[in-house]
């Protein structure tokens, strides 16, 4: 099945990053980046975001800027970059989408395959209890790519 949003390579590159930067706005109209881990899924354009244990200003995830930016206003955008000195390496991949909360119990077996897709990419998770908590969902929606993404 071909992908609606991303080519062959933008899917590839993005499903091999390590890491991204998350993109919301904030209330007063300011973009709010911030440093995300995720996972795409293997068969559609979506990504899964933990709300996951790492330390937070706040304990309820709920309760973080970006949850509360994307209730108010679920366009987001993602930002995955490759630096290497020779600048002849440097690729970027910015995608825009539409996000969500994705709790245990509204969708269990989609939340479900998302934790166990992010454990399988970040080994760090396996003491972190996904189960429970809420994962942002993003629909990808559109992609602008630059550079070459296919790997060294």
């Amino acid at each position: 099945m071909r992908d609606p949003v991303l080519s062959t390579t933008e899917r590839a590159f993005l499903a091999d990053a390590r890491r991204a930067m998350l993109v919301t706005m904030a209330p007063d109209g300011r973009p709010r980046p911030v440093p995300i881990c995720f996972v795409l899924d293997a068969g559609r354009p979506v990504l899964y975001l933990p709300l996951d244990e790492k330390p937070k200003t706040v304990d309820d995830p709920l309760r973080l800027a970006r949850v509360r930016d994307l209730l108010a206003e679920p366009h987001v955008s993602i930002l995955v970059d490759r630096w290497d000195e020779d600048w002849s390496r440097l690729a970027w991949l910015r995608i825009h989408g539409r996000a969500a909360l994705l709790l245990p119990e509204d969708g269990p077996a989609e939340h479900a395959a998302a934790v166990a897709s992010l454990r399988a990419k970040y080994p760090q998770y396996a003491t972190h209890d996904l189960d429970m908590r809420p994962i942002i969902r993003i629909a990808l929606e559109r992609a602008t790519s630059w550079g070459p993404l296919e790997s060294p």
